[in-house]
């Protein structure tokens, strides 16, 4: 049986045009529906979260698989540069995976080298799993698509990462350079403190290295308007904000705007009764 032709997913078509491409992280609700409720609500793609969450690697590879086929692609953040977490990752049927705390080119290189397969790299190979949908066909074709598809995100959240951005940018593999932003002012000793110049100074360095190489500068946006300041600079890929805070904050709006408006009536009158609406007769 063949493995069929798989086109270059949304997210590589729009970064290798320019375009601007805008997602979301996932770090609380591994549930099967969220992929499909990313998808639904525009994201073109879903970031899970392996690194600052307890999930185990059977809740990825679910989420993983109910976000395949919903149009929005799948990425695992790995906990660290182990190659056996980028490739597990990979083989569970993720897009790409994000790499924290990249600080060298030789790290960069490295974390290419897990994720792609020879010649590009080392990646094992094995084939009918997750990752080619259980379909056994040609794998010296699929090894191919997968190295020209998949997606290698590196941050840049430490003062060593960002004096190496250049070097970091110019490894053949690295599709994007993303902006770690707390762990990145705490590194710098300025921590939180995202109006800082140096931190601002930062941010148009990663730009400039991702624009030199040919790369994608990448950011989570907690709003829109921080959005449109990272795009003014050269950022064209974002997440937005992450589920748990996005259900926090509209649950917390929703619950202050039905607080509000119920407690206006509940003080006004009844019509026609002069009590509240249910008072005791």
């Amino acid at each position: 049986m063949n493995q069929p032709e798989s086109p270059q997913t949304h997210v590589r078509q729009a970064i290798r045009a320019g375009d601007l491409v805008v997602g979301t992280f996932v770090f609380e609700f591994a549930t099967a529906g969220i992929g499909r409720l990313a998808a639904g609500a525009g994201a073109s793609f879903v970031i899970y979260d392996a690194e600052h969450t307890g999930w185990t690697w059977e809740t990825i590879g679910t989420l993983v698989a109910t976000t395949r086929g919903t149009g929005a692609d799948s990425y695992v953040r790995v906990p660290t540069t182990d190659r056996s977490e980028i490739s597990r990752a990979l083989d569970a049927g993720a897009r790409g995976v994000m790499v924290p705390m990249v600080e060298s080119a030789d790290q960069a290189s490295a974390i290419v080298a897990w994720a792609k397969y020879p010649p590009a790299g080392v990646r094992g190979a094995a084939f009918g799993l997750a990752h080619d949908d259980y379909v056994r066909g040609d794998g010296a074709a699929y090894m191919r698509r997968s190295n020209a598809d998949n997606l290698v995100l590196t941050q840049i959240e430490t003062a060593a990462g960002l004096a190496a951005v250049e070097e970091i940018a110019a490894v053949e593999g690295v599709d994007v350079l993303w902006v770690g932003q707390y762990d990145l002012t705490t590194s710098m000793g300025i921590p939180g403190e995202f109006g800082h110049p140096d931190y601002l100074a930062g941010l148009d360095r990663v730009a400039a290295a991702a624009r030199t190489h040919g790369k994608v500068a990448g950011f989570m946006a907690g709003t829109a308007a921080e959005a449109a300041m990272l795009a003014e600079r050269g950022f064209t890929m974002f997440a937005y904000s992450g589920d748990l805070w996005i259900y926090q904050d509209a649950l917390r709006a929703g619950i202050e705007d039905v607080r509000a408006k119920a407690q206006a009536q509940v003080a006004a009158p009844a019509h026609g009764s002069g009590k509240p609406t249910g008072a005791a007769k």
